[in-house]
């Protein structure tokens, strides 16, 4: 059997109503009608099984129940984990979240912005680090207040660059403690696998890792850093870089975890093992991580409770007059894949 969708039309119809005051019942129109009609098309909606049309609704409300989410890549466990925290704030609310990805190109970010504006999303979280093009910035800033203007919100998870409240990741500072640590713990001799340099999240881990080395008396050779792609991938190739170039440096040090369990796999390939031959460090502590042996020393980010923290900025309240900023302290872990145990 096959079952016709129900028009707003025929429950007008039914219910002995205007089309027009059908729609303000249905769709959520800010406009009064009087208990007795709004109680007899409700009634006749139910009867008929009509389905409201959700973009009517968005149109008279000016907003919706949506919440963009936009990702650099959801197969990363880094951004799948801030995910489930923006989901989880989401869902809580009752809202129902929409996930793009962006592949780190800045204009497939713009276009999902334009896309959920153009939808009445009421909210968005960007979720990802910025980049060096300033003009790809300038067009995502106004999109960003041209989003606000028609009344949705928007927070990133990101530097704090653009117009929009923003929860900042400690990635200098943390980056920065990391390269304490292990210089505490006696290495001397280190690589960067730096990821794109026009990331600012993996400049900004490779700067603070470069002045925590600095600070212990210890130089870090520009022959031992290698840009490559921001993914597991990206870090396996970096890693059979480093050492085609035949470096002696004896602990290496990927700005994010997934290049970490690339250059691993790499090492592995090679004879090599960590952390008897070369000592690798990463960053994030992704979930995936307690599946790896050896167990890698990373610096920490609460990632679940960052996307929580960017939903509920995003979410609760009202619009604040100026963009607030939300900073998230890392912590250094260190594990056997730099000699130090559990």
């Amino acid at each position: 059997m096959t079952h016709r969708q129900v028009t707003l039309a025929e429950v007008a119809k039914h219910a002995k109503v205007s089309l027009a005051t059908a729609s303000r019942v249905l769709n959520g129109s800010t406009r009064q009608v009087s208990a007795e009609l709004r109680d007899r098309v409700l009634a006749t909606a139910r009867e008929l099984g009509y389905l409201p049309n959700a973009s009517a609704q968005a149109l008279a409300r000016n907003t919706s129940s949506l919440v963009g989410l936009v990702v650099h890549d959801i197969a990363d466990p880094y951004f799948s984990s801030i995910a489930a925290g923006v989901t989880r704030v989401a869902e809580e609310a009752g809202l129902i979240v929409v996930l793009g990805t962006t592949t780190r190109e800045p204009e497939r970010e713009l276009a999902l912005l334009s896309t959920l504006r153009a939808h009445r999303a009421r909210a968005v979280v960007l979720v990802g680090t910025r980049t060096t093009d300033e003009a790809a910035t300038r067009r995502l800033a106004a999109e960003i207040e041209a989003f606000q203007a028609q009344g949705g919100r928007v927070a990133c998870v990101s530097q704090a660059h653009l117009p929009a409240d923003t929860v900042v990741p400690a990635n200098t500072p943390g980056a920065h403690d990391l390269a304490a640590s292990l210089a505490g713990q006696g290495h001397r001799e280190f690589a960067v696998l730096a990821g794109p340099e026009r990331l600012l999240a993996a400049r900004d881990r490779l700067d603070g890792f470069r002045a925590g080395l600095a600070a212990h008396g210890v130089e870090l050779a520009g022959h031992n850093i290698v840009h490559g792609a921001f993914t597991r991938d990206g870090g396996h190739a970096a890693m059979h870089e480093l050492l085609d170039r035949g470096t002696g440096a004896r602990c290496v040090f990927a700005v994010n975890d997934v290049m970490a369990v690339g250059a691993m796999a790499a090492m592995r390939e090679r004879g090599l093992r960590s952390p008897d031959d070369v000592a690798v460090a990463g960053f994030g502590d992704i979930p995936t991580l307690s599946d790896l042996v050896p167990a890698l020393t990373t610096v920490r980010l609460p990632l679940e409770e960052i996307g929580e923290r960017a939903a509920r900025l995003a979410l609760e309240g009202e619009a604040p007059p100026e963009p607030r900023t939300v900073e998230v302290a890392a912590k250094v872990v260190l594990r056997d894949s730099t000699g130090i145990p559990g």
